[in-house]
């Protein structure tokens, strides 16, 4: 627990934190990327939100799959993601609300119709954690020493309100939720309910149960477990944020160990993500060189997506790929 700061972020809004509080900040998303959150008045959504999870999941498989999603429209259902050319052990339903939506009809959110209050939930807590993305985003700035009113423009200028975030929700049952018939079809399972891996956008607000098994890559202690504590929101730093910062910061490598309870496990990202047409590049300190090259937002975010849904015979696109040598 001593490596995975609690920032209570009511004490940001009401005027700021004190100087340890960011110094502790800055330090957890320079080694490892991991941070909790408390004091984000959220509590009643969220409780909402695992409702709706469970609900969902423990629908007939008809149900689920008839919002089942493919490989133009990566919004929906499913049930054989790959991370690292590995199936993980998990079920997922993929979504965008409210006026976060793709302007193309073909990739819209498949809202499934066995409960009424799904949607409406779902909307709601999209919007809620948008708000609280962009809080974080600005006091993780602040704690890197961006000045206040700085760190608001910056993030209105990479995100506003034409941003391309997205949220999912997560099961990871105790068995292999694709039928047996179906196995020889997909690729095998692997060792790992979550395979390691970073998320690309530029932080990750996620809701997770009090089961535990999300552990995060620490530089100095190697792998750590993320704690279930009641009422934290988790966030970790993505790829945008690792490039943005010229890797002061660090993309947060984690997994998540099987599970053996037979409920299972749930979980909510949202992942905060800059406006499609924004081009990635470092900002750079007075006399640092840039260790990236600049790229777009658009075409990363697309191949990881891409990536995730079937194998394309090589991992993943990385940042890695950008670095300057």
């Amino acid at each position: 627990m001593q490596h995975i700061p609690d920032i209570d972020i009511s004490r940001f809004r009401d005027g700021g934190l004190s100087t340890e509080e960011l110094s502790r900040l800055a330090s957890a998303c320079e080694d490892h990327g991991f941070f909790l959150l408390s004091g984000h008045g959220l509590d009643s959504l969220i409780e909402q939100v695992f409702a709706a999870a469970e609900d969902f999941f423990a629908q007939p498989r008809a149900v689920k799959t008839s919002v089942y999603r493919d490989a133009i429209n990566p919004l929906g259902y499913f049930d054989r993601e790959l991370t690292k050319q590995k199936r993980d052990l998990k079920e997922v339903y993929d979504f965008k609300a409210g006026g976060y939506i793709s302007r193309d009809p073909a990739r819209q959110t498949r809202w499934p119709a066995h409960n009424t209050t799904f949607r409406p939930v779902l909307t709601d807590f999209f919007a809620a954690f948008t708000g609280l993305a962009e809080e974080t985003m600005e006091m993780i700035f602040v704690s890197l020493g961006m000045p206040v009113a700085q760190a608001r423009q910056t993030v209105a200028q990479g995100f506003g309100t034409r941003h391309s975030s997205a949220a999912r929700l997560n099961y990871y049952p105790a068995s292999d939720p694709v039928p047996q018939a179906e196995r020889d079809e997909v690729t095998g399972l692997g060792d790992m309910a979550l395979h390691h891996h970073t998320d690309p956008g530029a932080i990750t607000l996620l809701l997770q149960d009090q089961h535990g098994g999300l552990q995060a890559r620490s530089k100095a202690h190697g792998w750590i477990d993320v704690p279930p504590l009641a009422g934290r929101v988790v966030v970790n730093v993505g790829d945008v944020l690792q490039v943005w910062t010229n890797d002061r910061c660090v993309a947060g490598m984690h997994r998540v160990l099987p599970v053996h309870s037979q409920r299972g496990r749930y979980s909510t990202p949202f992942f905060y993500q800059p406006r499609y047409d924004a081009v990635v590049e470092p900002w750079t300190r007075q006399g640092e060189a840039a260790r990236y090259r600049s790229f777009s937002w658009r075409e990363f975010i697309r191949g990881r997506v891409t990536d995730n849904f079937a194998d394309a015979g090589e991992e993943d696109i990385q940042i890695s790929k950008y670095r300057v040598a």
